[in-house]
């Protein structure tokens, strides 16, 4: 077998102008014939990648602190997942499991069933998308109680299908012009430390921004016994990269109980061991009805699950299903995917992530416009700022540094109003970090 180009650690490296002359014919039939609202942060034209490295047509290569938007958590192409693939795709590519059985599906449920930190008997279904993951979580939420209120996030962000539309709330841009949306949802504020809702500080809060929800909605305008399902994001994601207040989710979830309405998480971003655990919600001692799971769940392929608890997912005959979900050769991707991350790239996230930022917080010291940097694992967000007394957002010096570091051949992507959210792969190394660092702070130097 010939060498991969990308086993030795020549990366990044950048031999042409960017984007290259290859690049820019790609570019170029992009703008005439693909949908105009598919607009790039960067103009990066991907021919293969391996790992923690992405070449372009034109031969440059890329160190990917990106990971498809979180979701190649095995590295780009790992061979024990292309070999899954290969194999099943041989076998069968489809079926339709609402009409057969096939023993891959069956697997992957109960391997799902049996590391979900849901107390009890789970079940699980499995569909293509978060927001379709976060449509069955909607409405078995809804069937289940008889309730139809939804309570979600400020900052959230759940899909871009109606139901997941509605319950998003990170940018206007997600949701103008789209209307009228899902009836019977409210939002609340998130536990963002860094910007906190009720002007507390970490060390003297008593998580009072949920009183925003009890007090401003259980006491005014909402009864809490119409409300079916409180839909949370352990770490938000779009929304800045946002890990809570410690007090947040056992909070939240003592309300819930209280109530007797359902507590879903939404771990499509930070699932899967991209916080050094398998769960991000594990950080926090909860134990919610539902877990959402899409993206770092088969390291690429297209596939989500809904975990819940036995008593809750009970559906109507014929009330749900899905032609693709569960499709064969994304279950066994999954399956794959499942055993790297038990076997070390959890653990992995979790010891390189730490060093991620430890890195990070001696960028912050010394470059004034980083307000901010936090997070679990290899899920941290870097928050730009005109200036530290004002917090002022700056998403223009934000943007200025994801295009500088992606000249020098990092790749990142922006989130929040000004945070850099870096997610790379989970097979990343120390050596990775220093090479992503020296380009951030170099990135940094140049803004002003």
């Amino acid at each position: 077998m010939a060498r991969s180009p990308f086993a030795s650690g020549d990366y990044p490296k950048i031999s042409t102008p960017l984007p290259g002359p290859k690049a820019k014919e790609f570019i170029a039939r992009d703008a005439r014939t693909v949908s105009q609202n598919l607009t790039k942060d960067v103009p990066l034209v991907v021919s293969r990648a391996q790992g923690a490295v992405v070449a372009d047509v034109d031969g440059n290569r890329f160190l990917d602190f990106a990971a498809g938007i979180s979701t190649v958590s095995t590295g780009h192409c790992h061979p024990d997942v292309v070999r899954a693939v290969q194999e099943q795709a041989e076998k069968l590519i489809h079926i339709c499991y609402t009409d057969f059985y096939y023993p891959v599906y069956i697997e992957l449920c109960e391997a799902l069933a049996r590391i979900a930190p849901i107390s009890g008997a789970k079940r699980v279904f499995l569909t293509n998308s978060g927001a379709e993951a976060v449509e069955t979580a909607i409405k078995l939420a809804r069937v289940r109680t008889g309730r139809q209120k939804i309570v979600g996030f400020f900052g959230a962000f759940h899909g871009r299908t109606y139901g997941a539309m509605t319950l998003t709330a990170s940018k206007p841009v997600q949701r103008r012009g789209y209307g009228p949306f899902l009836p019977e949802v409210l939002h609340t504020h998130y536990a963002y430390c860094y910007r906190c809702p009720v002007n507390r500080t970490p060390d003297s809060c008593a998580v009072q921004c949920l009183d925003l929800l009890t007090e401003s909605y259980f006491h005014t305008s909402v009864d809490p016994e119409e409300v079916a399902a409180v839909i949370v994001e352990p770490i938000q994601g779009e929304g800045g990269f946002i890990p809570p207040h410690r007090d947040f989710l056992p909070k939240l979830q003592a309300l819930c109980r209280e109530h007797g309405i359902l507590l879903i998480a939404d771990e499509v971003q930070c699932g899967m061991g991209r916080t050094g655990k398998m769960f991000a919600l594990e950080h926090y001692g909860i134990d919610p009805d539902m877990i959402i799971l899409a993206k770092g769940i088969a390291s690429g392929m297209p596939i989500s699950a809904v975990i819940a608890r036995e008593d809750v997912m009970k559906w109507n005959d014929g009330g749900h299903g899905s032609t693709f979900g569960g499709n064969p050769v994304s279950c066994a991707s999954a399956l794959a995917t499942l055993r790297l991350l038990e076997g070390g790239l959890m653990q992995n996230a979790g010891k390189v992530g730490a060093y991620l930022t430890e890195k990070l917080k001696g960028l912050q010291a010394k470059h004034p416009r980083i307000g901010d940097v936090r997070g679990l694992g290899l899920m941290v967000g870097v928050e730009v700022v005109k200036d530290r007394a004002s917090r002022t957002p700056d998403a223009q010096a934000r943007n200025e540094v994801i295009e500088r570091a992606f000249e020098a051949g990092l790749l990142t992507l922006p989130c929040g109003a000004s945070t850099i959210r870096l997610s790379p792969p989970l097979v990343i190394t120390n050596s990775d970090v220093d090479k992503a660092v020296a380009i951030l702070d170099a990135a940094f130097a140049h803004v002003r």
